[in-house]
């Protein structure tokens, strides 16, 4: 079976970029200015958009443009930035254009407590790194750093600005998403500029994180497309309000050495074992490749399904103890928080760090397989083990690669021999439209046979040893 995009969790940064792209035409402007200009980009973007919905189908929005209809949100953003750019530039011009000449005449009203992004001098945050060369800076042996940090963030913008600002300093690419309840990010570069990062996140003033906070693999600025910054509702986008539902609500940490044992004696007793589920809440293509023995992997296509998933299998983890694990421990600090709040548990556990800190630990340990990462390199190991296979032929394979079908993002596990056959694709639907060379628009991935074939949020009974 085909998976979802490995860009899933930070599919919102599609239109972002778009809608930004005119700032870059603007380079004599300010930083102020510049952030003026792509208010107004937004802005005009939206409206843009906005003009072509149909209204009358209230439960079932749709966009009309070019003669084509479109059933969601990326697939008509996706096609204003890609055919209406220079509509959207003209506009967006004319809007600066007065707004400038709006606060030109404007007397200054701000108060002496508002704070703004432009008030902050992000400079004092950028380290000084004349004592190295752009040389080491872009080439030489690099990593990928994986890192979150939960914190009251009273201007997530002045963050992001700061984040964008020290990562082009330090020729790294990534995702970093940030909002007021913290920042979520994953970047890459040299070992030299990952570490200068490291230092500037533990010096700044409102994070200060320790090193252990950061998990590092092989890799470098290769692994990433472009840099992607932006501020968000949510770190990790789970679908729950921040305010309604906080990360310090989430259950018990546990150290890699502790969530071993833990799992150990689950393990140890096998049949015997009904009062404990090992939980993953990544999602299935994730843990297709990779899981921890006797796990409970639930068949979600991405984390904004899993308030959906606990509430429809409550009675599955009523008076249970749970042990809940992810990639680097971010998603278990918001899902612990939903599972408690919804007091049927007897105890809830998570592994702090996630997989990646225990394989750091335990490369050899309860966990098997491959380990999905949110980048090109869609997967890292630390183990011989593969778990998974071809989805057409069935041997051991967990190497990913995109559907070969022009229009699908999906993931699909194909190996060599059969690629070489021409079975490149998610699912026989995508299969006969790479034959027949369609060029049409981009479906909506729902559309995708492999895709609309998985229920949304699956009914899950207690998983058993093998």
């Amino acid at each position: 079976m085909a998976d979802e995009t490995h860009c899933s969790e930070f599919r919102d940064w599609e239109v972002d970029t778009a809608a930004c792209n005119g700032v870059k035409e603007e380079k004599q402007l300010s930083a102020a200015q510049r952030r003026n200009y792509s208010l107004c980009r937004r802005k005009t973007f939206s409206a843009f958009v906005a003009t072509k919905r149909n209204h009358s189908e209230a439960n079932a929005p749709s966009w009309h443009c070019c003669g084509q209809i479109f059933n969601d949100h990326s697939a008509i953003h996706k096609h204003v930035a890609r055919t209406h750019d220079a509509e959207i530039q003209q506009v967006t011009k004319d809007s600066y254009e007065r707004l400038f000449s709006k606060l030109k005449e404007e007397p200054e009203t701000k108060q002496p407590n508002e704070f703004k992004a432009e008030d902050v001098d992000i400079s004092t945050w950028i380290p000084n790194v004349s004592h190295v060369s752009t040389e080491q800076l872009k080439n030489g042996p690099g990593r990928v750093l994986l890192y979150y940090h939960y914190c009251q963030v009273k201007d997530p913008h002045v963050i992001c600005a700061w984040q964008k600002a020290l990562c082009e300093k330090l020729h790294l690419s990534g995702k970093i998403r940030v909002a007021t309840e913290g920042i979520n990010g994953t970047v890459g570069g040299t070992t030299v500029a990952t570490d200068i990062y490291i230092e500037a996140m533990q010096s700044h003033p409102l994070f200060r994180m320790g090193k252990d906070d950061f998990k590092s693999s092989d890799g470098g600025a290769e692994c990433f497309t472009d840099l992607k910054v932006g501020v968000f509702k949510e770190i990790v986008p789970m679908g729950v309000d921040p305010d309604v539902l906080s990360y310090q609500q989430a259950g018990v940490h546990l150290e890699p050495e502790e969530f071993h044992k833990e799992v150990e004696t689950l393990l140890a007793k096998g049949d015997l074992c009904d009062d404990t589920i090992l939980l993953d809440c990544r999602n299935f293509y994730e843990s297709k490749i990779g899981q921890f023995t006797q796990c409970l992997a639930p068949d979600i296509r991405k984390f904004s399904y899993f308030p959906d998933y606990v509430d429809q299998n409550l009675e599955l983890f009523r008076d249970k103890k749970v042990l809940m694990y992810c990639t680097g421990g971010i998603r278990c600090e918001r899902g612990s928080a939903y599972l408690r709040s919804k007091e049927v548990c007897k105890e809830v556990y998570q592994l702090k760090g996630g997989i990646h800190k225990y394989l750091e630990r335990f490369p050899e340990g309860f966990y098997r397989g491959k380990l999905f990462v949110f980048d090109e390199r869609y997967a890292i190991s630390s183990n011989s083990d593969v778990i998974s296979d071809c989805r057409y032929c069935g041997c051991p394979w967990d190497r990913y690669e995109l559907c070969s079908t022009r229009s699908c993002c999906q993931l699909v596990l194909s190996c060599t021999s059969c690629r070489q056959d021409g079975r490149t694709a998610c699912c026989p639907t995508c299969q006969a439209k790479g034959r027949a060379r369609i060029e049409a628009s981009p479906p909506h991935k729902e559309e995708c046979e492999c895709t609309d074939q998985r229920p949304r949020i699956p009914q899950d009974v207690p998983p058993h040893p093998d």
